[in-house]
């Protein structure tokens, strides 16, 4: 558990809305800003990584399942944006335009949209529904029921009100020198984001895994989350494999334009070789 005070952030945030105030004019007048915008940038206090503990639960499988369902929106807007999709799109309009129907001219179109939408809907609802019902349904039976398993939750003091804004997880696999460690579902609640919290709960990870020896870490996600890519590979993880292998039907993957990537991070030539506090 570690505590990390963030009343700089506070600072810059009321800093630079204080200059805006006071350079900004209007003619000879300077702009007025109502005091409930400076309640756009709640004061955070302090933020604490821990273990998770079983009046957790209910807020973390919220965080989850909303964190998992906000990928719907991206994934179609990928998907629909694809020169196949676009050509397919385009073509059954013009189909149904040469049969003589603006009707029909429309109606083949906005099908195949609304099937691709449904596609990207079912597969992360897919997934949520699944998840909810295995391992996020006993967290403490598999996540803290070994010493080399683990579930933490960043929990920040909010305008004197404790949240639970963040959550990791790493399993165990494998035994003896062969044993490696897997990262599971970090979430971060949207208002907390951009402030680090992301690199924070993945760092939380990699130091587990060294202080345990282990070979190396992985973790899967998919290609609709770039933004959580771009922060592992800057934390040394690298991508090793594209593949479609997951929970849906290859159609359903086909259709919605997402692929499974799987990253790791490892030690290069010495069992104890550690790069940078981070494994190799």
């Amino acid at each position: 558990m570690f505590v990390l005070h963030l009343r700089r952030i506070e600072t810059l945030c009321r800093f630079s809305i204080i200059w805006f105030w006071k350079r900004y004019q209007i003619g000879n007048k300077k702009l007025a800003i109502d005091a409930s915008f400076f309640l756009l940038f709640p004061v955070v206090m302090e933020l604490v990584i821990r273990r998770y503990r079983p009046s957790d639960k209910d807020t973390v499988r919220r965080l989850f399942s909303s964190g998992i369902r906000e990928h719907i929106g991206p994934c179609f807007q990928n998907a629909m944006s694809s020169p196949l999709h676009l050509t397919i799109t385009l073509s059954l309009g013009l189909v149904g335009y040469l049969l003589g129907s603006l009707y029909t001219a429309l109606l083949l179109p906005t099908a195949w949209v609304g099937l691709i939408y449904c596609c990207s809907y079912d597969l992360f609802a897919r997934y949520v529904a699944m998840k909810l019902k295995t391992d996020m349904q006993d967290i403490d039976g598999t996540y803290l029921s070994r010493p080399d398993d683990c579930f933490w939750v960043a929990e920040a003091e909010v305008d004197g009100a404790t949240q639970v804004i963040g959550m990791v997880a790493v399993l165990c696999i494998g035994s003896g020198n062969e044993k490696h460690g897997e990262m599971f579902r970090m979430s971060i609640s949207p208002k907390s984001r951009r402030m680090g919290l992301g690199r924070m709960l993945t760092q939380t990870v990699i130091d587990f895994c060294k202080e345990r020896g282990f070979s190396k870490l992985v973790l899967g996600t998919t290609s609709t989350q770039m933004a959580a890519v771009d922060l592992y590979k800057k934390l040394g993880f690298k991508l090793v494999l594209t593949h479609k292998d997951v929970y849906a039907p290859p159609w359903m993957l086909a259709l919605a334009q997402v692929n499974r990537l799987l990253l790791q991070t490892e030690r290069k030539d010495d069992k104890n070789c550690y790069q940078n506090d981070r494994l190799c």
